[in-house]
């Protein structure tokens, strides 16, 4: 099928399945479960009152899960990584990125299992390391590989879901995994962290996690999309305000831990692994004005991986700065 064509049949069946959906009164915001400033949203009615909408919060493990349940129509607004954008984008999927989440550093790391001799990159020669395929994380691993002159056959790569790399982990079957909170820190109780995705980013290959929408599904509901980024906008100024002041026994890092499930005690350091862009600097070229230069370096990237088979020559469809603007006002 060649990509025109995919893109019009997902355009078009995106189309039908949202012009019911658009109506209803329930919404699945899709998100990875990290305790970060957003989470708020999900512990209070605050969001609900500005939208109107009827909200499920729902969880997927990575971002081709995402995918297909945006493909689909159940969802249409969700947070999705930087590389599974790219994928998504070059199928044709019908979706814009409308905000950053989060710009990844720590909070997405090779670890390595203490005892198999793996201190650097480099070391992963020979090794079996776990990762989410087709994920932010995936990306990383690809691009530190390469940074350091190895190729992907130099390494033995599993593709798994965070928590089945807990689970290999325990089993003692892989030697390192790159990979999100919160498995990443059940594993370094017997691991250690190598290098971030803020290290890989210094290396050229950056990361982050943003926003995106059903472009139709945004085009009938603008004042939501920017009730909901103003929202989003007030959580994390909360937090950037004074980031020390959420420790473990604030309300804060409390309710983030009830809702996502997360150990106090490791939610302050989970949530420093992220940087937060308020809107009014989302909106500079730095961000969303370069946003779609940034999913192009990341397909091309991709492609020359053998990771998807064609890139687009134009991604600026995929990103609309307009209702972080908005937002921003």
């Amino acid at each position: 099928m060649s990509l025109k064509l995919k893109h019009i049949l997902l355009g078009a069946a995106a189309s039908v399945l949202l012009a019911g959906q658009a109506l209803a009164e329930k919404i699945i915001i899709g998100h990875f479960g990290n305790p970060t400033p957003t989470q708020l949203l999900s512990t209070t009615d605050e969001l609900a009152k500005a939208t109107g909408w009827e909200i499920e919060w729902r969880k997927f493990a990575a971002g081709t899960d995402v995918i297909a349940a945006m493909a689909s129509g159940d969802v249409v607004l969700s947070e999705l990584g930087s590389s599974p954008i790219a994928i998504a984008a070059s199928s044709g999927l019908e979706i814009e990125m409308i905000a950053y989440a989060g710009v990844l550093g720590k909070a997405e790391s090779l670890i390595a299992r203490n005892g198999s001799n793996i201190a650097s990159v480099t070391d992963l020669k020979g090794k079996t390391v776990g990762v989410p395929m087709g994920s932010t994380a995936h990306y990383s691993l690809m691009g530190a590989l390469q940074h350091e002159g190895l190729s992907e056959t130099d390494v033995n790569i599993v593709g798994m879901k965070p928590d089945d790399i807990a689970a290999a982990w325990g089993q003692g079957t892989i030697d390192a995994a790159w990979v999100w909170q919160p498995v990443q820190s059940e594993i370094l109780k017997t691991g250690t962290l190598i290098i971030g995705a803020d290290q890989t980013a210094e290396w050229g290959y950056p990361t982050y996690d943003g926003w995106v929408v059903n472009k139709a599904f945004a085009e009938a509901n603008s004042d939501k999309i920017v009730a909901f980024l103003k929202a989003l906008d007030k959580v994390n100024g909360m937090y950037l305000a004074d980031p020390a002041a959420w420790t473990a026994d604030s309300a804060e890092v409390k309710a983030l831990a009830a809702a996502t499930g997360a150990d106090p005690a490791q939610v302050p350091e989970i949530i420093s692994g992220f940087t937060y862009l308020p809107m009014a600097t989302q909106v500079e070229d730095a961000w969303l004005g370069s946003a779609a230069d940034k999913i192009k370096a990341t397909a091309e990237f991709l492609k020359g991986a053998g990771r998807i088979d064609a890139t687009l020559d134009d991604y600026s469809g995929f990103v609309n700065p307009t209702y972080a603007a908005a937002a921003a006002q």
